[in-house]
């Protein structure tokens, strides 16, 4: 039997009943709360299921969230921190639902946007979703990091022959087939672009959706630095030319 075709997706769209979205947690006391509320605030047509990853914070995150846990949060810990790739990988083994979206707990992606990126899966359009951070309104990021991205989202293009503005992107949303079966290992933020590597090598294409994006610097809490993009350069070629 042949498989369906983007026609016949757009034509006899799929019926996507739960959303589940992974957030992985390390040391955001301050921001972690706010998420949570919006991410509880956004309409859906679907049902909502949350798995937060507390990935060994030691700021009192841990605390915070066992106050935000219930029915709808569902709260996972590890002992010590792993790193992000490791807490999004504890939450694919948790969740339910038939999409699966990550979501940073640091404020710089607003759930608002949700909507945008599920109305190309929704359709039948797609069964990955970026969302990207160019085309979008935004708080500009400091100029390493978007000199990096830029750097990053290029050698994905040339390597795997696609157009993305964004491989590095936290939003990225995916159709729970898609994801079934491919072996992910990386555990920091090589993450991105291992998940990125992995889909395209399998002929998938990915949809980009503009977003907002309210970029945030050190002192703030940001995490990721220019050593983590040579890491991601490195892991972009590996899994072009091995597995």
């Amino acid at each position: 039997m042949s498989q369906p075709t983007e026609l016949d997706a757009a034509v006899n769209p799929p019926s996507y009943r739960r959303l589940s979205v992974i957030v992985p947690v390390y040391n955001e006391r301050r921001t972690v709360a706010e998420v949570i509320r919006r991410i509880r605030s956004v309409e859906l047509p679907l049902e909502v299921e949350v798995v937060v990853v507390d990935d060994g914070s030691d700021d009192g995150s841990d605390k915070v969230l066992a106050a935000l846990a219930d029915s709808t949060v569902r709260v996972i810990t590890h002992p010590t921190n792993r790193g992000k790739g490791a807490a999004v990988r504890t939450g694919l083994s948790m969740v339910r639902g038939d999409l699966v979206l990550i979501q940073d707990a640091d404020l710089e992606y607003d759930p608002d946007d949700w909507p945008r990126l599920l109305d190309p899966m929704l359709k039948g359009k797609a069964r990955v979703v970026y969302g990207s951070r160019f085309t979008g309104e935004r708080k500009n990021m400091l100029i390493s990091h978007w000199v990096g991205n830029r750097v990053l989202s290029l050698v994905t293009n040339l390597l795997y022959q696609t157009t993305l503005s964004d491989m590095e992107t936290c939003y990225k949303l995916f159709d729970r087939s898609v994801l079934d079966g491919l072996e992910l290992r990386s555990d920091g933020f090589s993450f991105e672009p291992e998940i990125t590597a992995k889909v395209l090598r399998r002929g998938e294409r990915i949809y980009e959706v503009p977003i907002s994006y309210a970029g945030r610097e050190v002192v703030e809490g940001k995490k990721i630095t220019w050593r983590d993009g040579f890491v991601a350069l490195a892991t972009l070629v590996r899994y072009r030319f091995g597995s």
